[in-house]
């Protein structure tokens, strides 16, 4: 197969618990009400989000604000925060030289030219990074948050400066959520044609109330496990239009960001919220995935126990020679100290296994939906829930005892931590070239499916990310790659091909 976007890049890249020892007493407690979202909604943001204290409580949907430039096309916390937010998207620029060297070598031939892309993402300075790169590209960009906590606020405000359309801040009520992705998508004189989403819901929502822009749309590239299993859900009952790309489990996306972002992100997310210490902690991770895999091997690293709940036995058996004690999550619920999901299926923890856990313990999900903690059932009146920091509830029983569940069971890294951003250059720079295989693909390549991305394109991506650490690939003879049926220049792996998970830290 020849892949067009190949042509505008070549290979040859240069590098141009807190622990409680008694139950507290019930004087003081406060009981807070707040929203749950049911969208699936969690993936990208920065806890050290940049905020004005002085119009915190004001809704950016009961103010009008105007960028530097006189327009209003956007809906952020505070357009003032522009300046601050440039310098967080100049700073990970500086880790993302993979995208930004993709952005230098195709800006001239402007392969996105009169795509409209409407994206649902996380927005970060990360991702900032990847949507100036479309525009460079040549596209023209809506933009809304897939998660209602992880936007950072300036960065969404410096987007907006720059005259993309962001319709996102941290804190969004659910209501917020599905305005924003209406905003982003109903817009006079302005029809995307392509869609960017994490989760799906960008995807649901255009479906469902604009099946004529669905029928319109050139391509949709998906990135969460959510996501490509409501896509394949579509596709599986005629309903898929369009053809959609499979991110998630694309060998760059599923080996990188899945497994080594969530390595370093986990503890991250923990040490902030909670202070607690791993060392001799009993954790729980529900789930032997990609994300799984990088969660287990950094608590162990920490000296915590370990064990792991899975449904496939190919997984357990990996999590059992990884050395991990693969049990029921009943069979231990009332002993550990963390418990961590990782599946994205539902109801992974149940009201019932939270009632008989010790007091102290920790809840938390590093899946991308919000669904696999039944937090739904904690919000009853003999409950009583305390925020004591950012993302942080102790949920309090009657008699005293105290679970405490972070950000009301989404995505823990994103929204109350940051994540590694070259790990995320990866992700983005995949993301990019999907949408500009999908865009200009010749007529006929792909059908009203959903496809996973070709090994050259995972290649590539790869090779974009080697000079970073000054790596120096061996190259076939000609004699060698006649002898294994190969190209010279790749793909060097059939696509039935598994990489091998380096789970374990020394």
């Amino acid at each position: 197969m020849n892949y067009n976007y190949l042509n505008f890049f070549q290979i040859q890249f240069v590098e141009d618990k807190q622990e409680f020892s008694r139950f507290p007493t019930k004087t003081g407690r406060r009981s807070l009400s707040r929203s749950i979202s049911q969208s699936s909604t969690d993936s990208y943001g920065s806890a050290a989000s940049y905020t004005d204290s002085s119009d915190d409580e004001t809704s950016p949907r009961d103010k009008t604000q105007l960028n530097s430039k006189g327009t209003s096309d956007f809906c952020v916390k505070n357009i003032k925060q522009a300046e601050f937010g440039r310098r967080e998207i100049e700073i990970a620029e500086q880790d993302m030289s993979a995208l930004i060297s993709l952005r230098k070598r195709a800006q001239g031939e402007k392969p996105l030219a009169g795509a409209k892309i409407v994206g649902c993402t996380h927005i970060t300075a990360q991702t900032a990074v990847l949507i100036e790169t479309l525009v460079a590209l040549g596209a023209q960009c809506r933009w809304t948050a897939c998660n209602i906590y992880s936007t950072q606020n300036e960065v969404a405000a410096a987007l907006s400066e720059i005259g993309v359309a962001v319709f996102a801040w941290k804190g969004e009520s659910e209501d917020d959520f599905w305005w924003c992705i209406d905003k982003c998508v109903n817009m006079e004189g302005w029809q995307p044609n392509m869609i960017l989403d994490d989760g799906g819901d960008l995807t649901h929502w255009v479906y469902k109330k604009y099946p004529n822009v669905f029928k319109k749309i050139r391509g949709i590239v998906e990135e969460s496990v959510t996501g490509v299993h409501r896509l394949y859900q579509l596709s599986k009952a005629g309903k898929l239009c369009v053809p959609a790309m499979n991110v998630n489990d694309s060998v760059t996306k599923q080996k990188f960001d899945n497994l080594y972002c969530c390595r370093e992100s986990i503890l991250d997310g923990l040490k902030r919220t909670t202070d607690v210490m791993f060392g001799g902690k009993q954790v729980v991770v529900c789930g032997y995935g990609e994300v799984g895999k990088g969660c287990t091997a950094a608590l162990k690293a920490m000296g915590s126990i370990v064990y792991v709940t899975e449904i496939d036995p190919i997984c357990a058996l990996q999590a059992c020679m990884d050395g991990f004690r693969v049990v029921k999550l009943n069979e231990v619920i009332r002993q550990v100290d963390v418990i961590i999901t990782c599946t994205g299926n539902k109801n992974v923890v149940t009201r019932d296994q939270l009632d008989r856990m010790k007091n102290g313990s920790i809840v938390c999900n590093m899946g991308h939906s919000n669904t696999e903690i039944d937090v739904a059932s904690l919000r009853t009146p003999e409950l009583t829930w305390e925020r004591v920091r950012s993302q942080v509830d102790h949920v309090i029983w009657p008699d005293g005892k105290r679970v405490i569940l972070l950000a009301e069971g989404r995505l823990l890294n994103l929204s109350c931590s940051t994540v590694p951003t070259f790990v995320l250059s990866i992700t983005a720079t995949t993301q990019a070239l999907a949408l500009i295989e999908l865009y200009n693909a010749p007529e006929g390549r792909y059908k009203q499916d959903v496809y996973l991305l070709p090994k050259k394109m995972d290649e590539y991506v790869a090779s974009l990310h080697l000079p970073t650490f000054d790596a120096h690939l061996t190259e076939l003879s000609d004699e060698q790659a006649k002898y294994l049926g190969l190209n010279k220049n790749g793909p060097f792996k059939p696509n039935y091909y598994r990489y091998k998970h380096a789970s374990k830290i020394p």
